[in-house]
C-alpha cells in the first residue's frame, strides 16, 4: 500500500470493506477474509492489504473473533458513584488494571434526572461460579467508589457495531420482524473446546491478516488446522461465538483528525412489568441500535427496564433516532412512562477476560492483608 493512499474509514474502498467487516460476518469461518471480500465486492488481496494497513495505522483498533461472553461468564452493566476527585483514576483503573471490566465510559445527562450522579459505567464479566458482586466489592474498595448498581441482562435484543454501515441509515429504519431475545443461560464446554476457545479469542496480529488466519492459532492449541476449525464450528453451533469483526477506533480521532463517531447515547425506557420482552424486541429491531438489553435499573434509575445504545456523529440525529423508536413503541401499544439519555464521554473498550485462572490471580494480588 502506498503512503499516499488514505487509511481513513471514509475512503471509498475502505468504507466498502468496513461496511461488511464490522458486523456482517456472523459466527466462525475458516476463511473470514474471503467472506469479507465476497460480500463487499473488493478483491481478497485488497481486503487483506487495507485491513492490515488500517490495523497498523490505528484506524482499526482490533480484529478478532468475538465471543458471546454472556454464555460463558456471569456479567452485568455496572453504574458507579465515584467522588469527582477520584473519577479519572477510577476510570483508569477499570480500563488498565481490571481485565474483567470491558466497556468503561464516563456518562452525563442533559438535566438532573434519576441516577445522574452515577457517572462511571462499566460492563463486568466474571467466570461462571464466581460472584459478580464479590468482584464489584473489591473494585469499590480499590477505586474509592461510594456506591454501585449491578444490572445483569435478562435478555439481549441487539449486539453489533457497524458504525460505517449505520452512517447512512434512515430515521426509524427497522427490520421486518421484531428482534429475537437471546438468553444468558450458561453453556458448558469440554476441555478441548476451552483449549480452542482460548486460542481463538485473542486479537489477530497484522501478520495474521492473511488467507489462513487460524493456522497459527491451531498450532497454539496443539491441534491440526482441520481439527481446530471443527471444534470452532462446534463452539459456533453451541451459541458461544459472535461475529468475526474489525473494530474501529470509534472514539479517538485518527491521525488526520477524523472521528468515526462523536456521540453515543445510552437510552433508558421504563415499560410495564411483563412487557419487557415485547418492548426489547421492538426497540432491538431498529437497525441503528448497536446494543439493546432487558436490564432492571431499579429505583435509582427510575425503574427503567429496557436499555440500548446508539452512536453517531451528530447529536441531534441521535436524538431523532430515539424519537422514532419512542414513536414506534407507542404505535406498537407499549406504554413508556419514563425515558432518558445518558451521553457517553471518555470511553475505552476492551474484551473482558473470562479465565478462572486469571480471576484467581487477580484476586490474590488485590486481597486485603491478613489481619
Amino acid at each position: 500500500m502506498t503512503a499516499t493512499l488514505s487509511l481513513e474509514h471514509t475512503e471509498e474502498t475502505n468504507a466498502q470493506i468496513l461496511a461488511v467487516s464490522e458486523d456482517r460476518i456472523k459466527g466462525f469461518l475458516r476463511h473470514p477474509f474471503h467472506a469479507i471480500a465476497e460480500q463487499s465486492g473488493v478483491p481478497l488481496e485488497v481486503v487483506l492489504e487495507r485491513i492490515r494497513a488500517m490495523l497498523v495505522g490505528g484506524v482499526i483498533r482490533r480484529v478478532r473473533q468475538t465471543l458471546l461472553a454472556n454464555k460463558l461468564a456471569e456479567g452485568a452493566l455496572v453504574a458507579w458513584k465515584v467522588p469527582a476527585d477520584k473519577l479519572d483514576a477510577a476510570f483508569d483503573f477499570m480500563f488498565k488494571e481490571d481485565p474483567f471490566s470491558g466497556h468503561v465510559v464516563l456518562r452525563s445527562t442533559d438535566r438532573e434526572i434519576s441516577g445522574c450522579e452515577y457517572r462511571l459505567w462499566t460492563t463486568l464479566k466474571v467466570p461462571f461460579g464466581k460472584d459478580v458482586q464479590e468482584h464489584a466489592e473489591v473494585l469499590k474498595r480499590l477505586v474509592g467508589a461510594e456506591e454501585y448498581i449491578l444490572m445483569p441482562a435478562h435478555g439481549i435484543f441487539a449486539l453489533g457495531v457497524g458504525h460505517v454501515r449505520r452512517k447512512t441509515m434512515e430515521i426509524g429504519e427497522r427490520s421486518d420482524e421484531p428482534a429475537k431475545m437471546m438468553t444468558t443461560e450458561a453453556i458448558p464446554l469440554t476441555d478441548e473446546q476451552w483449549n480452542v476457545l482460548l486460542a481463538l479469542k485473542s486479537e489477530l496480529t497484522p501478520d495474521e491478516i492473511c488467507e489462513e488466519p487460524w493456522a497459527g492459532r491451531a498450532k497454539q492449541a496443539g491441534v491440526s488446522i482441520e481439527r481446530f476449525c471443527e471444534v470452532a464450528q462446534s463452539l459456533d453451533s453451541a451459541g458461544v461465538l459472535g461475529r468475526f469483526s474489525t473494530f474501529l477506533e470509534h472514539v479517538k480521532p485518527s491521525s488526520a483528525g477524523v472521528r468515526v463517531t462523536r456521540f453515543n447515547g445510552l437510552f433508558h425506557w421504563r415499560v410495564p412489568q411483563g412487557m419487557q420482552e415485547k418492548a426489547g424486541a421492538e426497540v432491538g429491531r431498529h437497525t441503528i441500535m448497536t446494543h439493546c438489553y432487558w436490564r432492571e435499573g431499579g429505583p435509582k434509575f427510575g425503574n427503567v427496564n429496557i436499555m440500548g445504545v446508539v452512536h453517531g456523529t451528530d447529536r441531534e440525529l441521535v436524538l431523532k433516532h430515539k424519537a422514532a423508536i419512542d414513536q414506534h413503541l407507542a404505535e406498537a401499544g407499549i406504554p413508556c412512562d419514563y425515558t432518558n439519555v445518558f451521553w457517553g464521554g471518555r470511553s475505552e473498550i476492551k474484551p473482558s477476560e473470562i479465565s478462572p485462572i486469571v480471576y484467581a490471580e487477580w484476586h490474590a494480588k488485590h486481597a486485603l492483608p491478613a489481619a
